[in-house]
Formats: structure tokens, sequence, C-alpha cells
């Protein structure tokens, strides 16, 4: 990891900033290698980090990254511009849900607000391409998932149980085919079906 990310990684855990866990940027920028994927769709920007890492894996890759926490757009905008990245980063400072984007993408990455997931694959699903794969992040959610009738605060217990499902979601839908990894704070790979 090149200095620069190392320092935005630090700034995001000073800051409390939720970024995406090393493990799971790894696994991703494995996936674009293995793939050659080249437009990638980011639901959830925070400060840039992981749009950056993975522009970084090649120069072809072009990503749209959606955020709608003004203080981390702007703190994006700066670090997308810092890596020189801006050409191929484009950010888009809106609620995803309220959004709508005519192109299609090999990879879509979920890492927004954990009780929209359901909404966020539905609504973008027809941006994928054919044979496209969809990652969504946080799945274990701290290891609270498969566990919401064990938590006693009433909201967390909500969102855990919107996670849920969400997983269960994933899990009987036919259009595609869905693995889970505990990698990070586990993740669900969703790859679409011919």
């Amino acid at each position: 990891m090149n200095k620069e990310l190392k320092e935005l990684e630090k700034y995001a855990l000073e800051k409390n900033i939720p970024i995406m866990q090393k493990e799971t940027v790894t696994y991703i920028k494995k996936l674009i290698k293995t793939y050659n994927i080249e437009n990638i769709l980011e639901i959830g920007t925070a400060i840039g980090y992981s749009a950056i890492s993975f522009a970084l894996v090649n120069e072809n890759i072009k990503i749209t990254s959606v955020e709608k926490d003004q203080a981390r757009f702007i703190q994006a905008v700066k670090n997308v511009k810092k890596f020189k990245l801006s050409d191929r980063i484009e950010l888009v400072f809106n609620n995803a849900l309220e959004i709508s984007l005519n192109k299609k993408y090999d990879l879509i990455v979920i890492d927004a607000a954990k009780a929209k997931n359901t909404d966020l694959f539905q609504k973008f699903q027809t941006n994928l391409k054919k044979g496209g794969v969809i990652i969504t992040d946080n799945i274990e959610f701290h290891g609270l998932v498969g566990k919401s009738k064990t938590i006693p605060g009433r909201n967390l217990r909500n969102l855990v149980r919107k996670i849920e499902n969400y997983v269960d979601y994933l899990k009987y839908n036919k259009n595609y085919k869905t693995v889970f990894l505990s990698i990070g704070d586990g993740i669900s790979v969703s790859k679409k079906r011919d």
C-alpha cells in the first residue's frame, strides 16, 4: 500500500469515518485484476479511500461513486484530486436512491446505509452488465447478523434484522448466485446469472 493511502486510512481511523476494511479492499482489488473489471459503481464513497484503492489497480478503471454526506463528499473530492484521479473517479453528491444512472457497470459495490441494502440492490441491479457482480460490505455487521433476537436495543435490533432480511433476499434471489465470505466485516458477492 502506498504512503498516501496509508495516511488516508489513518485519517479515517482518527476521525472515526467508516471505511472499507483492508481485507475487503484487497479481495475486491484481486477480483478487479482477475476479471479485468473496468467500470465500477460504488454506493457510499465516504472519503474516497476504497474508490482510490480500486482506481489504482490499473489506469483503465473508471469509477462512479455516490455519497450523500456533504462533509465526507468534500473530503473525497480533495482526496481524489490529491491522487490525480479526477479524470477516472466521478464523484456524485446525492442520496443514491434519488439518482438515476444510465451506465452499465462490471462491478457494483454497496457500502452505504445498511438498512437500505435491499433497496439499493434492487435499484442498481439494472445498471449491472451481463455476468457482472454486486458486492455488499458489512454483511456480518460486527458479528451481530443472525443474532437479532438477542440484541436488547430496539434500533440496533431493527437494523440487524434488516441486514438479515437482505441476506435472505440474496439467498433466495434466482437471478443471482451469491456467496457470503467472512472477509473484513463480511461481504456478499452476487454474480448475475446468464
